[in-house]
């Protein structure tokens, strides 16, 4: 997977390795348990959004989570909590966080977000091929330690981002910036309207969480 596959939600923004500590000073870094701790729930994260909140609650409004599964048991058995990096421009973030919200509702977990931009030491924690893509969901058990992260999108609609991809001109041609952005629309179209997108990120979601909590 190359960079320029993970489009929109990664705003240009690359780091160059992985940061382990980039904190200031001798403050010392803050676990994922204090940023969730200091957070804000994602039912207040999506009422406050100031872009694409109407295609997320179009996501979430129509999305049910499957219950002949096995899967809302295991997590109504196992309670982790759910610690989101995002941002609300971010055309994953809009399909992703009502999927991955209703399935946290219907086992009972607590979701909380936090803003990527707001405090990039922790989004550094969980770089994809040394870019800061997001959404990123992070489990966190009750102990405070992260158990698993699932994010930035489901391996079909990484393969479908790229082949996309593919038939843009090249960066040079004057062409390139308008047609990109077309994509970007025709993308965040469809995340919004094919259900079979949905399907691919819960059937994701479901399979890496479950690896883990039934370890």
């Amino acid at each position: 997977m190359q960079f320029v596959t993970l489009y929109s939600c990664l705003k240009g923004v690359f780091i160059a390795k992985y940061k382990i500590d980039n904190h200031k000073g001798d403050e010392p870094m803050k676990t994922e348990q204090q940023y969730f701790n200091e957070t804000i729930s994602i039912q207040q994260y999506m009422e406050n959004m100031t872009t694409l909140k109407e295609e997320s609650f179009r996501i979430y409004d129509g999305f049910t989570v499957p219950t002949n599964d096995g899967f809302i048991e295991l997590l109504k058995d196992k309670q982790p909590k759910i610690l989101t990096i995002t941002e609300d421009w971010c055309g994953d973030a809009m399909l992703n966080n009502p999927i991955v919200r209703r399935v946290a509702e219907a086992a009972g977990l607590d979701m909380r977000t936090v803003f990527r931009d707001a405090d990039t030491d922790l989004i550094d924690r969980y770089l994809t091929n040394g870019g800061r893509a997001i959404p990123i969901y992070l489990l966190i058990d009750g102990t405070g330690e992260v158990i698993a992260k699932w994010g930035p999108r489901a391996p079909e609609l990484q393969e479908l981002v790229v082949t996309k991809r593919a038939s843009l001109p090249d960066k040079e041609d004057p062409a390139f910036e308008e047609a990109q952005k077309a994509l970007y629309a025709e993308i965040r179209e469809e995340n919004m309207t094919n259900q079979s997108y949905w399907t691919y990120v819960y059937e994701d979601f479901k399979k890496q969480v479950t690896n883990v909590l039934q370890k």
